[in-house]
């Protein structure tokens, strides 16, 4: 089996998601996609009828995000018509996964130059038809069998079953800041960062927009919890409610909101793009591979808790790659919520110190279908900056799930 290198890995900035206030609001997704695909090619001299597939993530497929985003914005990006693209859907991991898919191909024998990445405007939530009220989207027999509330509401009740209380939760939040801002201040991003630009030419973002440098464990303890009322909104005629569809799992659980929008995800604009390449077809182009892929992993795990599979599938990749947790030198976890890092650190017992070493998605903000694609050029930067070997990236999606994947630098 052949290797699959990584050769290059750049994102755009990630720009408030809601329309009035976001910097990338008004841009086109697929402009924003074809923006980092095109930084990809011009950084690298890439010959784009070269490429053999483009593989993207995006969760929201509705309007403006519909259609196969990958191939489309390949050729707003001005890719060679013979450059094919497709769209998949994990829901927040499908970054990672079309990372993972377009290693696999490479790995197998079956491509010599692949791209991996996604993009998500989570501005055009509920402007471009919105997204399903319920995860089953309606199939009764699916609810009956795996019920799957609100993520957020998710998240409350595993702080809840975890004991894991929101003074914790707060304090991890207060960190993911401050480590982002250390980041931004020191150009730890400055590496994969591309601007954005609008069609007149004139620059729309060239820097993060979500953080919030001066957040407090005090500032953060005056926030209502986010999911407390929505948890109790009837969702069909029949009286269905978030809480409702947990405790036909957990009858006898009272849920102890604890997350609001401070230890919460952001809600942000952003798309990402990763070069692959095997070995063969990049020493003829004279690229130095950058890292290897050690190993890829899918898991899945209770759809209605639907946030814990990041644990299970970190131990998969893992025996997947005959490696354990002190062989890896930094995690990328996505902080989706608070308790999803949290409890992750404590029951694998991993050093805090190597966990989101740049902050995470609650400083950050998480575009679903990119942020995979994101962290794995976060930690292949940060890697290379430590001169340390290995990082894994996971993170929870929808549906119960997680991808992971291992890479090695070279």
């Amino acid at each position: 089996m052949s290797e699959a290198w990584i050769i290059d890995a750049c994102r755009t900035p990630r720009g408030i998601g809601k329309r009035g206030k976001g910097a990338l609001t008004e841009i086109h997704p697929q402009q924003l996609g074809a923006t980092v695909l095109k930084a990809l090619a011009e950084r690298n001299n890439l010959n784009t009828a070269d490429v053999d597939d483009i593989i993207w993530g995006t969760s929201c497929q509705h309007g403006r995000h519909s259609g196969d985003m990958g191939r489309m914005s390949a050729l707003d990006a001005g890719y060679d018509i013979t450059s094919s693209g497709v769209t998949l859907d994990r829901f927040c991991g499908s970054g990672i996964t079309s990372f993972n898919i377009a290693s696999s191909s490479i790995m197998a024998g079956m491509e010599d130059v692949v791209i991996a990445g996604g993009a998500e405007m989570m501005s055009s939530y509920g402007y471009d038809n919105g997204l399903p009220t319920l995860m089953d989207n309606g199939n009764l027999r699916l609810r009956a069998r795996h019920p799957q509330s609100n993520q957020g509401v998710c998240a409350d009740a595993i702080a809840t079953l975890e004991g894991i209380d929101r003074e914790a939760l707060d304090a991890l939040a207060v960190v993911s800041q401050q480590r982002a801002a250390h980041a931004i201040e020191n150009g730890h991003f400055d590496k994969s960062l591309v601007p954005v630009y609008f069609e007149d030419g004139t620059l729309a973002l060239d820097k993060e927009e979500f953080p919030r440098p001066g957040t407090t464990l005090e500032t953060l303890s005056q926030l209502r919890p986010s999911f407390a009322d929505m948890a109790d909104q009837p969702l069909d005629e029949g009286g269905t409610t978030y809480r409702s569809l947990i405790q036909q799992k957990f009858p006898d659980l009272q849920i102890n909101h604890v997350h609001h929008g401070g230890n919460s995800s952001g809600v942000v604009d952003g798309a990402a793009a990763i070069l692959l390449a095997s070995p063969e077809y990049a020493k003829k182009q004279g690229w130095t591979p950058r890292a290897r892929i050690v190993a890829t992993a899918n898991m899945g795990d209770c759809p209605t808790l639907m946030l814990n599979a990041p644990v299970e599938a970190t131990k998969k990749v893992l025996n997947k790659a005959g490696l354990t947790l002190d062989d890896i030198d930094l995690f990328e976890v996505n902080e989706a919520f608070s308790v999803v890092v949290e409890r992750y650190i404590r029951k694998l017992s991993i050093d805090r110190d190597k966990v989101n070493v740049n902050g995470g998605a609650m400083a950050l903000g998480h575009p679903i279908g990119a942020t995979g694609s994101m962290l794995i050029g976060t930690v292949l930067d940060e890697l290379e900056r430590r001169g340390l070997q290995r990082g894994l990236v996971t993170m929870c999606t929808g549906g119960g799930m997680a991808p992971a994947v291992i890479i090695e630098r070279l």
